[in-house]
């Protein structure tokens, strides 16, 4: 079906069929917290806050029986319309008019500046502000490694991939005290904030997980007006009903979109920019889709990065097993980043260390990484390293480098100076001593200073410890 302009008339308030997934309805917050409806901009309607699900079921995000909450204190909210019918504003309210009083801190490159999520692990309604440098800290179980999941899942679906190659578990991440509603659904919901050049983006992503896979609910917001809203319409199709705002005489448009996909995403190949709406929707979607695309997921593994590897391209994989042909890379084409990383290999790696080397056969073939021990002693090839010495040199490589060698896909339209690279770690200090863990520390504050990299790691305790007094790391401890 094609996308189908409607006018409705200036005002109208804003509905998203997004029904709360919590466990317990007594963790239900106000509108404006996490999952719930961000604040009305002052010259529409106030926007309802989130159906929440009847007590003791979660719910599914979407389901059909949500219907428009009226906000306490303000109007009445218009009818969602036919089941989950989503509702966008047709006009934007004046800029900045939902902001706070204070200025905003303004990134020359768009970011993600916060993680939400609902019904999703263990975390209930959790907001986690992200900085340059974040660290998740917290015993086994707090959900230190769901919250980077749900990051790096975003961060496909911005990229294109479907539902299930984004969550190829997706039960799993469904609490275990999640009660099915009547139709036996399940779901969890989980959002981000973007901040850049075009100010802070909300986008909120609500999942069904069983019976069916799919993309039941989706809300890209600025300044608390909502720019495009999807929701579940007919559960026997493959699509949900979306409509953005458009402006000047034509009000939204309205169009279905595929349900294993993200809708932010696929805005920039339906929406034309011919008018001020449609350009807001526009730069809202594309600094969301830039931001969640220049992420790269990394955990190296020292059992792949022994052995000699075929010369490549010379960008590092996110299980580093190619280390020593990026090392060749970085070698004969960045000799400053090379050099610095041959100066922490002194801090550690074990005995004297006089630089990085690369080893191939003459007539071309596989290339071997090699410490260079100095004059009259003989180098050390990496496949001798400890297990621990291995993860140290490619994280310190992978936080000295950027988009250029690491293998992501950011987005081609945008400058790679205008971007920046957000790296994933989990158990980020695993296998490594002290000494380590500090030289890595002061890589990542070095580089994440710089603001063209950014890191979000879960570590263990010791490097919690000595994380939590260095200016500039951003700790989000789980389960104190």
């Amino acid at each position: 079906m094609d996308a189908t302009p409607d006018t409705t008339a200036v005002g109208t308030t804003a509905v998203v069929a997004l029904a709360d997934t919590r466990t317990d309805p007594s963790e239900a917050g106000p509108a404006g917290a996490a999952g719930g409806a961000p604040a009305a901009v002052p010259t529409a309607p106030p926007v309802p806050p989130l159906p929440p699900a009847p007590p003791g079921v979660p719910g599914v995000p979407g389901a059909p029986a949500a219907s428009a909450v009226p906000t306490p204190g303000g109007p009445p909210a218009a009818p969602a319309g036919p089941v989950g019918d989503p509702v966008v504003p047709v006009q934007a309210g004046p800029r900045g008019a939902g902001r706070p009083a204070e200025p905003a801190q303004r990134y020359p490159r768009p970011v993600v500046t916060e993680l939400r999520l609902s019904a999703f692990g263990p975390h209930r309604s959790a907001v986690f502000p992200l900085g340059p440098l974040t660290l998740f800290a917290g015993p086994s179980g707090s959900g230190k490694s769901q919250a980077l999941e749900a990051y790096e899942a975003l961060a496909a679906l911005a990229s294109g991939a479907t539902l299930e190659e984004a969550f190829p578990d997706p039960c799993a991440r469904i609490p275990d005290r999640a009660v099915p509603d009547a139709q036996r659904r399940r779901g969890f919901r989980l959002g981000v904030t973007v901040d850049g050049p075009a100010g802070p983006v909300r986008l909120d992503l609500a999942v069904q997980a069983e019976p069916t896979l799919r993309i039941v609910g989706e809300r890209l917001s600025q300044d608390g007006q909502i720019l495009l809203a999807t929701a579940l319409r007919d559960p026997g199709r493959s699509s949900v009903q979306a409509a953005w705002l458009t402006g000047g005489t034509v009000g939204v448009t309205r169009a279905p979109l595929p349900d294993d996909r993200l809708g932010t995403a696929l805005l920039p190949l339906r929406v034309a920019g011919s008018t001020a709406g449609q350009r807001q929707v526009l730069a809202a979607a594309e600094q969301v889709v830039v931001a969640l695309r220049a992420v790269f997921p990394c955990d190296p593994r020292p059992d792949r990065m022994r052995g000699a590897v075929p010369a490549g391209e010379g960008r590092l994989l996110g299980d580093c097993a190619n280390l020593a042909d990026v090392l060749r890379r970085t070698r004969s084409e960045c000799g400053t980043r090379h050099a610095l990383l041959a100066e922490a290999a002194r801090t550690g790696c074990a005995g004297p260390v006089a630089g990085l080397d690369v080893r191939a056969p003459a007539g071309g073939g596989p290339v071997a990484a090699v410490l260079d021990r100095g004059p009259d002693r003989p180098a050390t090839e990496l496949g001798r390293l400890g297990a621990g010495e291995l993860r140290f040199l490619a994280l310190a490589l992978v936080l000295l480098t950027g988009p250029g060698v690491l293998a992501v896909d950011p987005a081609a339209e945008l400058l790679s100076a205008r971007q920046a690279l957000t790296v994933l770690a989990d158990d980020f200090d695993r296998g490594l001593d002290r000494r380590q863990g500090a030289e890595l520390l002061r890589l990542a504050l070095l580089s994440c200073g710089r603001g063209h990299i950014r890191l979000v790691a879960a570590v263990g305790e010791a490097t919690a410890a000595a994380a939590r007094d260095l200016p500039g790391v951003a700790m989000v401890d789980l389960g104190a």
